[in-house]
């Protein structure tokens, strides 16, 4: 709760959220991945490309669709793995636009999970990974931690305490394995796209704005962390 008062002061004061420290020069360029169920296009994803761009006072954060949606069409996605030639590709043209810039790759759900395994490529250099709403468990419960130890680059979780799909304990433990640096912020209450219900809100005494601000200003407080050591 001190944390949520202190954010509140900072609204005050005209800060909505963290940010990375950095000239233009030295901005990150985002590459950001949409999850199983909704496009980039989609209400969450527009709003969270906003917000991570103020954050992390990016270039420009780059979104797009798997090729799944193509023609507007709402189709089951395919496995993880074989999005990743076509997601890997998205990041090399953005690499080659944006020269200079560090690479931070972010995901929502199922983009999040394609993210880490592009970022094992080492035809590119990626500064971090932002992981929001990772789904550590399978369709038939299995944790699905494989690509996560696999990893060389620090990665950013931002989880909801409600979210079935990453029980925290089963993350902790996933961490502990894992090699680079990690973080680890939780929603409190939030499910796996950070909706909180109204009941846990007034209870608490905070609203989804301020989860969320708290949220960003992590995903900054890290970035900036990662990116200092370039």
């Amino acid at each position: 709760m001190d944390s949520l008062r202190r954010s509140k002061r900072r609204r005050k004061d005209g800060n909505r959220t963290g940010s990375v420290e950095s000239d233009k020069a030295s901005s990150p360029v985002v590459v950001f991945a949409h999850g199983a169920g909704a496009p980039s296009s989609s209400d969450w994803m527009i709003k969270w490309k906003h917000m991570l761009k103020k954050a992390l006072q990016a270039v420009e954060v780059i979104t797009f669709d798997y090729p799944y949606l193509s023609g507007g069409k709402k189709r089951a996605p395919p496995k993880a793995e074989k999005l990743v030639d076509f997601h890997l590709d998205v990041v090399k043209e953005t690499a080659a636009k944006f020269p200079g810039h560090p690479l931070i790759l972010a995901g929502k759900s199922m983009g999040s999970r394609v993210s880490c395994m592009v970022a094992v490529n080492e035809e590119i250099t990626v500064s971090a990974v932002i992981c929001l709403g990772y789904p550590l468990k399978g369709m038939k419960g299995a944790v699905r931690d494989e690509i996560l130890l696999q990893l060389k680059v620090p990665v950013m979780f931002v989880q909801g305490s409600k979210d079935s799909l990453c029980p925290l304990d089963k993350l902790e433990t996933v961490r502990k394995k894992m090699k680079p640096m990690t973080e680890l912020h939780v929603i409190d209450g939030g499910d796996h796209s950070f909706k909180i219900g109204k009941k846990h809100l007034e209870a608490n005494g905070f609203t989804q704005e301020e989860s969320e601000d708290l949220a960003l200003q992590a995903i900054a407080s890290v970035a900036s962390k990662t990116l200092s050591r370039r």
